[in-house]
């Protein structure tokens, strides 16, 4: 497995190590309940420096990523971040990614660990404008640091006013004495925060630091195990479970991430799947009997015939009771209608409801 630049310190922390994309990475230190509550409450601090990063620059840079990506690149101004996907001819999600406009031909673009070398292979191969591209990918370090009180444990080690950074926005600046650091306004919890990039070197100094910072407010370690709660709390899409290859953005709920004025790749196929209808829709559902869904469970009727299967499911933290999502076929993908869940051989009844299940904070 691979390792990031922190394995030793998390190590030394006491976390329970796993597997995720080839990489050693924290699941828990103390425990995903008190750690998914300190993200909510206070604040956590994540290791996510195991994520892709991609440098596309030069003139032509804006054209390749407007090819290659769904949303709207041109209207990014230098200091804006866009959630965004890329998709195949069939319209099928290679990757779902942040795209950062850094200079004026220049762009940074953030891409799941598990997809790193296929999303690497598929950008150079559809390369047509001869942009320049770099991998970054190993040189870059990524901490994440979420919750409400994230802006007060941060703020002592910049001079940079960090509230005056708006949502899906960034800054570059001297940070915790180390400079070229790049500060967003991001994460993938819904309970707000910031996003620090920084040449990876730095890792461990910028991890003591910050955890020096909030030691007195509370601030936690998090590991994988919380961070998968946390978003499944709010609904953020998860590559691999609720989205891959053999699903379009239209069938993931993710529509809004297309601007149709203009050509991309799978553009005529998602257009065409926009035209007839879709068969079946992700929709996220809450458990009405005791029990925790997981990924692969069968979702059926009172027949116990299958009608869909959950991509994700836990139990909420914040809301004490199992929820999850699941793609089910769209005539019955109605909110309010009452599924059954297949939890080891029992129909245990779910209600299908709105996403999220919280609001995301910004």
């Amino acid at each position: 497995m691979k390792r990031t630049t922190l394995y030793e310190v998390h190590v030394a922390s006491g976390a329970r190590m796993t597997d995720f994309a080839g990489f050693a990475m924290p699941v828990y230190y103390s425990s995903i309940t008190e750690e998914h509550q300190a993200v909510r409450q206070r604040a956590g601090m994540f290791d996510v420096s195991h994520m892709g990063e991609f440098i596309v620059r030069g003139p032509k840079a804006l054209m390749l990523l407007e090819r290659i990506t769904t949303n709207n690149v041109s209207r990014l101004a230098i200091g804006d971040v866009q959630y965004t996907c890329m998709t195949n001819e069939h319209g099928g999600v290679i990757d779902d990614l942040l795209l950062y406009r850094l200079q004026e031909y220049s762009y940074m673009m953030v891409v799941n660990a598990a997809n790193i070398e296929k999303d690497w292979a598929w950008i150079t191969a559809h390369n047509e404008e001869g942009a320049e591209l770099i991998n970054i990918s190993d040189q870059a370090g990524l901490l994440a640091v979420q919750g409400p009180l994230a802006l007060p444990i941060l703020q002592p080690l910049t001079q940079t006013d960090l509230s005056q950074i708006a949502y899906y926005k960034f800054v570059r600046t001297v940070f915790g004495g180390v400079r070229n650091v790049l500060v967003s306004r991001t994460g993938y919890t819904g309970a707000g925060g910031f996003e620090i990039y920084f040449e990876n070197i730095h890792a461990e100094s910028l991890w003591k630091q910050i955890m020096q910072s909030g030691q007195a407010i509370g601030l936690l370690p998090a590991g994988l195990g919380a961070r998968d709660t946390l978003r499944q709390e709010v609904c953020y899409r998860l590559y691999g479970n609720d989205i891959d290859e053999t699903t379009t953005p239209l069938e993931a709920g993710l529509s809004w991430l297309i601007y149709w004025d203009k050509e991309f790749i799978g553009r005529n196929a998602l257009m065409a799947q926009k035209r007839e209808g879709l068969t079946r829709k992700l929709v996220g559902f809450v458990m009405l009997e005791k029990g925790i869904p997981r990924t692969g469970y069968d979702i059926v009727d009172e027949q116990e015939q299958r009608i869909g299967k959950v991509t994700s499911g836990c139990h909420s933290p914040t809301l004490q009771q199992g929820i999850g999502m699941a793609y089910v076929s769209t005539d019955i993908a109605q909110e309010g209608r009452q599924v059954n869940v297949l939890i080891r051989g029992q129909k245990v009844a779910a209600r299908i409801s709105r996403m999220p299940f919280l609001q995301p904070k910004t």
